[in-house]
């Protein structure tokens, strides 16, 4: 698989915990428009302007999260962090990562393409209205916490249980609304394109990940008692006795330990031959070892 040769080149550039990252910027963004009213129209992703000088708009759209009250935000952001992090959990920090910023290429890109399409169609007045953000790409990442955990249940106003397979669904009749009804305007050609891309980029990892994704309910019932099983862990010592510098836990492929990360998660692979433990990061997606 692509993505299994690209983290076997390139994984050990993977930013770890991105999802807080993400959050954190998104927190950045909101702090600057409410203490410097119309900064937002300095840090959107339009071409025309990035094509003017205004270059700094390439990375400074990143931080247009929600624009809401703060009770809300934060309420946004926690959910937000929450999806992240479990799905960096099961598809590793390298495949977040290319999740993440696949999708946040194909959106300049996809800017960048209208933009061009309306100047020759219609001249650069009507091109200029060209804007996007990371508003869709973070809605599909909803609709693959669902591809990986269908039966999770959220509660609807801390009451009411509903599985996540069915809010995805509302997500889907969402996307398919804004889509019909955003009209052919430069601002409604741009919300078309923003989620073309989004939803491109998830079916993308969708159909890829297939391996993986079999795998995301077995994971979520592994994680229910994590808190349990780390206390359980350091009162034992692991098979095959202590690793490097003394730690209790090792990753076969990577080789980190939980010295170099207290947060990692570790497990040992019952289709190896042998007592091979792997990380998070590489339990599902590791070649098997065979004697």
């Amino acid at each position: 698989m692509w993505l299994n040769k690209l983290e076997e080149k390139f994984g050990r550039y993977a930013i770890p915990n991105l999802p807080m990252i993400i959050v954190a910027m998104y927190a950045v963004g909101y702090v600057l428009r409410l203490m410097i009213p119309g900064i937002g129209s300095l840090l959107t992703l339009n071409p025309f302007l990035i094509l003017h000088g205004q270059v700094w708009r390439i990375v400074t759209f990143l931080l247009m999260g929600p624009d809401s009250s703060l009770i809300f935000i934060i309420f946004v952001l926690l959910f937000y962090y929450s999806l992240a992090s479990s799905l960096e959990q099961v598809w590793g920090s390298f495949r977040f990562n290319m999740y993440y910023f696949i999708g946040v290429f194909g959106t300049i890109l996809g800017a960048f393409l209208t933009y061009a399409v309306l100047y020759f169609a219609y001249g650069e007045i009507t091109a200029a209205s060209v804007s996007m953000d990371t508003f869709y790409l973070n809605m599909t990442l909803f609709l693959a916490y669902a591809m990986m955990f269908p039966d999770m249940r959220v509660y609807f106003y801390m009451i009411f249980p509903i599985r996540v397979k069915w809010l995805a669904v509302l997500d889907g009749i969402y996307l398919a609304y804004v889509f019909l009804t955003s009209g052919f305007t430069a601002a409604g050609i741009s919300v078309k394109v923003s989620i073309v891309v989004a939803l491109l980029n998830f079916l993308l990892f969708f159909f890829s990940m297939k391996r993986i994704r079999s795998r995301g309910a077995a994971f979520a019932r592994n994680t229910v008692n994590r808190r349990r099983k780390k206390e359980f862990k350091t009162k034992t010592v692991p098979r095959g006795g202590r690793k490097k510098n003394g730690a209790m836990h090792e990753c076969a492929v990577c080789h980190r330990t939980e010295l170099d990360d207290p947060t990692l998660e570790f497990r040992y692979c019952s289709k190896c031959d042998g007592d091979y433990e792997y990380c998070q990061d590489h339990l599902f997606t590791h070649k098997h070892v065979k004697k």
